[in-house]
């Protein structure tokens, strides 16, 4: 696989303990002033509020921004090969990684994205746009956490929000431990940089939050901490955010249902 692959376990387009240092990461990755960078948020079935909360963090910091809704392609209709080859990075937002892979398939996205990773486009993900780059993940798509897989460009598995949700953690240990291929926890807010298909970069963005590498032990998975760089600036920049925007984003990272 060649090409540049950025995978979190979590991360929201908001002003919470890290968010803004993942998006300043990103944005200086692409090596870019002012990148273009292209919203996919297919997994959660293209919401209005992802969208633009997408375009305020990222558009706020002179990104050239964009989103294709493959739920709208017939009122929108737009050339998403073109598009998407014009792009300096992919996000690829979170939600259900079982939907993800099943609205793909027909539209070829997978491959098309192959082509542009090939290209020198960036993709990054979270959630399930990070896990559906590997052979597999365990994704709450119906409710309990369960083991599914993924498009298998990335070799071994991915589990996100690793220490936010135990079940999940659990259900991966367990699953590795069986007949999951090994691979990596990840916390929200933290992340691994892939470089044609090789890790190159952990990061770390939040307090605590980190990357596991889980493998088959004697009685189940076994985690070991990988070493992560702290992305997070030493001063911050950023004017004060609004305190009511930033209760409603905490209360939407708390109660979301797209952490699936």
């Amino acid at each position: 696989m060649k090409g540049r692959i950025l995978v979190m376990g979590g991360h929201e387009f908001d002003r919470l303990d890290g968010n803004e240092a993942i998006v300043e990461h990103v944005i200086s990755l692409t090596g870019k002033k002012a990148p273009r960078i292209c919203l996919l948020p297919t997994a959660s079935g293209d919401p209005e509020d992802q969208i633009s909360r997408f375009r305020r963090s990222f558009g706020s910091r002179g990104c050239e921004v964009s989103d294709i809704s493959l739920f709208r392609l017939g009122a929108n209709p737009i050339d998403v090969s073109a598009h998407l080859m014009k792009q300096d990075a992919i996000y690829v937002g979170g939600g259900s990684l079982v939907n993800l892979v099943a609205v793909w398939r027909p539209h070829g996205i997978a491959e098309l994205i192959e082509r542009c990773l090939e290209r020198g486009v960036m993709v990054v993900g979270q959630s399930a746009g990070a896990m559906c780059w590997f052979e597999a993940g365990i994704t709450s798509s119906s409710g309990r956490p369960e083991p599914a897989e993924g498009l298998g460009l990335l070799k071994g598995s991915l589990c996100v929000h690793y220490h936010r949700d135990p079940d999940r953690r659990s259900r991966y240990l367990a699953a590795v431990g069986k007949e999951m291929p090994a691979g990596f926890g990840a916390d929200d807010q933290a992340g691994l940089l892939f470089e044609d298909g090789e890790l190159a970069e952990v990061f770390s963005a939040r307090e605590a939050a980190g990357v596991w590498r889980v493998s088959r032990g004697e009685e189940g998975g076994v985690e070991e901490p990988v070493d992560a760089v702290d992305i997070r600036p030493a001063t911050s920049s950023g004017e004060p955010g609004d305190v009511i925007d930033d209760f409603r984003a905490l209360t939407q990272w708390r109660h979301s249902a797209t952490i699936r």
